[in-house]
This record gives structure tokens, C-alpha cells and sequence, in this order.
């Protein structure tokens, strides 16, 4: 399943039942996982650990050295789950010694043409990012987000779950779960319900979330009134466990 044109180091690990394209490098400590495929042209570089039944197309750069002025050749490691499809022109660095040395993807993405992932980051699972989405170093993207073609997001910023982002948007801090947002810089313009709709969740669960969402920033309220607000109900509605969360953990601060 290698295609005699590709150049695969006898130091990497390609399972059998993957396959490697034409004029593809797979460097040493590289470990591709059965099922995935990988088309002509990718360059794959380690400590880098790809899973199973991943589809990464032509020109697509994975694992290489991150794009950070303080690394100076410390072995890091870029770990890419399952069913991850990467389209064209992508680009996933490896992480830095400055965090945990690691940047990963988890499973079930749709992470499409000329997209970069920058070193140290953190990428859920089922997440979308469309074209020429870039995140910078440290972020982490929570699951079932989407993140709208060029949307540009800045170093150790965080996004919650089920989040939303337009075309072009610029996010220079944390997003919370469910919200959509929009502009440069990023500012809350509702929730994503109709992607909840789509997930699963009852026309209840979402009217309670739109209401955590009204208590957090259309009623005037201190964040700290709000959180008091959302610590109350979430005894009683579970669905708002991960905005909660978002909020508490967020360091940047919150987009408002």
C-alpha cells in the first residue's frame, strides 16, 4: 500500500493497511495508523502519532517544527486521532517545550484546504474548520465547534463547545460554549441553535441555554452576577455544564 514514489523512513511505522501516495515523505517517528490514507505529495514529519481511517490530501504538511522563535530542536510530539479528514495545503505543527510539547487533534474532524494549527494546540472532536481558518500557538478548540473560512484566532485563546464563527472573523479572546460570534474583533451575537437543533438537543435545552446566554450578556449583569446565575440552574439543566465550564476556565477573558 506505498506507492514506490514515496519516500518512507525505515524508521517509520506504516501500518499495513495504510496507505502512502506518490512522492509522499514520511520522516522518522512517524506512526501511521490502519485505514488511513495518505495522497501524493504530504510530508509527514515526527515524533508524529496519526490514528486510524484518517484521509490526508495532496501537499498536506504534518508534524513539523512549530513556527515558534524560542524552540530550538526539543522533541515534541503532534498526535492526530481517528476519521480526521485534512484537505489540501494544511498545516499542523508539532508542540513546544513552553507547554506541554504536544499539539493534538482528536477524532472526526473536517479540517479543510489551507488551514494551519499552530504548535501547542488542543482540537476537539467533530469539529469544521473551513478554508484558511488559522489558529496561533497554545489554543484549544472545544468538540462540534465550527469555525467560519479565514477566521483568525490569537495565541492561548479558548473556544468552547457547539461555538460558531462567520467568515473572517477575529478572535482575540475566550468564546464560550455554544456562542456564535462574529467580527474583528469577535463579539457574541446569539447562540449556535440551530447547530444544537442538529446535534440532539430538545427544544428545552436549548431555550435553557439561550436564557444562560441572556443572563451572561443582555441583562447588564457582572460576569460574576451571571456565573452565580448559571451555578443555580445547572443542578437542574445539565446542557449548561460546559458553558459553565467555559466560563470559569477562561484566561483571556471573555469575548463581550
Amino acid at each position: 500500500m506505498i506507492d514506490e514514489r514515496a519516500v518512507v523512513s525505515d524508521r517509520a511505522h506504516v501500518h499495513e493497511d495504510a496507505s502512502i501516495g506518490p512522492y509522499s515523505i514520511v520522516g522518522p517517528d512517524v506512526e501511521v495508523g490502519p485505514g488511513t490514507r495518505v495522497e501524493s505529495h504530504v510530508v509527514l514529519k515526527g515524533p508524529c502519532v496519526i490514528g486510524r481511517d484518517n484521509h490526508i490530501f495532496q501537499f498536506a504538511s504534518l508534524g513539523d517544527a512549530p513556527q515558534d522563535k524560542k524552540y530550538s530542536g526539543e522533541p515534541t510530539q503532534l498526535i492526530i486521532g481517528d476519521r480526521n479528514t485534512i484537505r489540501e495545503y494544511c498545516t499542523i505543527n508539532r508542540g513546544t517545550s513552553q507547554d506541554a510539547g504536544l499539539t493534538r487533534v482528536g477524532n472526526d474532524n473536517w479540517i479543510m484546504a489551507y488551514v494551519h494549527i499552530a504548535h501547542d494546540c488542543v482540537v476537539g472532536d467533530q469539529t469544521i474548520f473551513a478554508n484558511n481558518t488559522t489558529l496561533a500557538g497554545h489554543v484549544h478548540v472545544g468538540d462540534w465547534a465550527i469555525l467560519g473560512g479565514f477566521t483568525a484566532v490569537h495565541q492561548f485563546c479558548h473556544i468552547g463547545a457547539h461555538t460558531l464563527t462567520s467568515i473572517f472573523t477575529s478572535v482575540t479572546k475566550d468564546i464560550p460554549a455554544y456562542v456564535l460570534a462574529s467580527g474583528r474583533p469577535a463579539v457574541p451575537r446569539g447562540i449556535n441553535a440551530e447547530g444544537l437543533k442538529r446535534r440532539g438537543f430538545s427544544t428545552a435545552q436549548i431555550s435553557n441555554v439561550r436564557e444562560a446566554y441572556r443572563a451572561l450578556y443582555r441583562q447588564g449583569l457582572k460576569l460574576e452576577e451571571a456565573v452565580e446565575i448559571l451555578e443555580e440552574r445547572v443542578a437542574t439543566q445539565q446542557e449548561l455544564v460546559p458553558l459553565l465550564d467555559s466560563v470559569r476556565a477562561s484566561s483571556r477573558g471573555l469575548i463581550r
